[in-house]
């Protein structure tokens, strides 16, 4: 079956067609580790890993690259890099701050399952390759240098828009640029900045002390490690301008050769209220606040119920609704498990044939859905359907083939597998959780009946539970449970 993928540069569907046949270069945009990653940087990289995951089912060797900004990220109110400005609130070095949420954002993508990139390059270690860009963009009349700081001349270039579909003439003054005086016209972009006095994040470069700009640090870095020409560019929908769209200018202008990348793929906002969920808007849930709520793949599911292209509105209730419909794919396992320990060798029925026969169409139908721009919503109505026909043949039927069962098995399992689901034992994943949620259940019902001063029955609960294993602690913070 054909792959498509929808291309923002052409604004259509297309046949991928890796460069290298089997092989596929990927440059994501990677987070700038100023602070806690949250649901809507969560929704962009589980895209990307079922983009992966998905390739990598389809045969394809993938060479993934996930930068780190560590520095020349700018606030869009005062252009302050973030991460110095938050180093000076915690009163702590930017480089450590650095390190604690690079660690900490690994721990929460790897608690989602994300699978790591296979390079994840940092700004600052790529300095001497930024200035010696910058150094040719200036020999090829592509920048110009003013008391310091180096600008992108776009009007050296008569596509530039071409990715964002804004046309340069059009665009305001000053509008989504940043302003600065030393530029030429509001639409030029910095490749480098010079440092205030005192900014920590600052090195030597020719035109003196300072730092470089964030849209030159993804064009470098993805030169070096995917080569002047590759297969596939990501990130978040509102990095197609002016970030992407700067870092096409940059690297074509470098290396002379286009298109810098054959195919662009952006995801959707993950909203909350009706709003963008973003740091800057205050209106983020952790990934790891997230996780103490729900479990890895209900939050996973959640993400895939709506195309990849598409916005998300984040609600309760549909994080419940996939915890839940999570638990309905599991059942369909663990039914089939149990078919297996009463399986028969003997030969396969009409039934049990057509069986197997439907669990394959729909198998197929997955496929076909996730071929065509990996569309999750569709794949997963095929994976839910078969859930569906397997728990019907299993009720109706108490002895099974071993040979349609556990070809049934595999169409089920590893479309889900493909998805990144299934990777947990349920008695662990799932059972666990609800342990849990029902010991809390118990606990909050004793604080509730003491509160009605009903001291006869919140005692008979702390006995009860005592005598499950379970303590009830005073501690200055309130009452807490744990494991005696």
């Amino acid at each position: 079956m054909v792959l498509r993928v929808f291309n923002t540069m052409s604004g259509k569907l297309e046949e991928f067609k890796p460069m290298k046949k089997n092989q596929v270069s990927l440059y994501v945009c990677g987070p700038t580790v100023y602070d806690w990653a949250h649901l809507g940087h969560a929704r962009t990289y589980l895209a990307f890993d079922v983009i992966v995951r998905w390739l990598e089912f389809k045969g394809y060797s993938v060479f993934y690259i996930q930068n780190i900004t560590d520095v020349g990220h700018l606030t869009t109110d005062t252009a302050e890099d973030k991460i110095s400005k938050r180093a000076i609130e915690r009163k702590i070095e930017p480089m450590q701050l650095v390190e604690f949420y690079i660690r900490e954002y690994f721990k929460d993508l790897d608690a989602l399952g994300v699978k790591r990139p296979d390079i994840s390059p940092r700004a600052t270690g790529h300095l001497i390759e930024i200035i010696v860009a910058i150094q040719e963009l200036i020999k090829k009349d592509y920048a110009y240098e003013v008391k310091g700081n180096v600008f992108f001349d776009v009007t050296k270039l008569n596509d530039y828009g071409k990715l964002s579909k804004i046309n340069p003439e059009a665009m305001l003054e000053g509008c989504r640029f940043e302003v600065h005086e030393d530029k030429r016209n509001a639409r030029d972009f910095a490749l480098w900045k010079t440092a205030e006095h005192e900014t920590v994040l600052q090195w030597w470069s020719p035109w003196g002390m300072g730092f470089p700009g964030w849209h030159i640090e993804c064009a470098i870095m993805g030169l070096k490690y995917l080569g002047s020409q590759f297969d596939i560019h990501g990130g978040a929908r509102d990095l197609i301008f002016p970030h992407h769209e700067n870092e096409i200018a940059q690297s074509e202008a470098i290396t002379g050769k286009k298109p810098f990348v054959q195919y662009w793929l952006h995801t959707g906002f993950l909203k909350i209220n009706g709003e963008k969920m973003a740091k800057s808007l205050g209106n983020y849930i952790t990934v790891r606040d997230a996780l103490k709520k729900y479990s890895a793949e209900a939050i996973r599911l959640f993400v895939m119920t709506t195309h990849y292209r598409n916005e998300i509105d984040f609600t309760d209730e549909r994080l419940k609704g996939a915890e839940s419909s999570l638990g309905r794919l599991y059942n369909s396992l663990e039914l089939m498990e149990d078919a297996k320990k009463t399986s028969t060798n003997r030969k396969p029925t009409d039934v049990e044939q057509k069986f197997k026969q439907a669990i394959e169409n729909l198998n197929e139908e997955f496929v076909m859905a996730m071929d065509e721009d990996f569309n999750t919503p569709q794949a997963l109505a095929a994976l839910f359907e078969m859930s569906k026909v397997i728990n019907r043949f299993l009720d109706e039927n108490k002895q099974v083939n071993s040979e349609i069962l556990e070809t049934v098995f595999e169409s089920f399992s590893e479309p889900g597998n493909a998805l990144g689901l299934f990777q947990q034992e349920k008695s662990k994943d799932l059972g666990e959780k609800i342990a849990n949620d029902l010991v809390q259940l118990l606990f909050d019902l004793r604080e509730e009946l003491r509160k009605k001063k009903d001291y006869c029955l919140s005692d008979e609960i702390r006995t009860r539970m005592k005598g499950l294993g379970l303590v009830i602690e005073d501690t200055d913070e309130g009452p807490k449970w744990k494991i005696s």
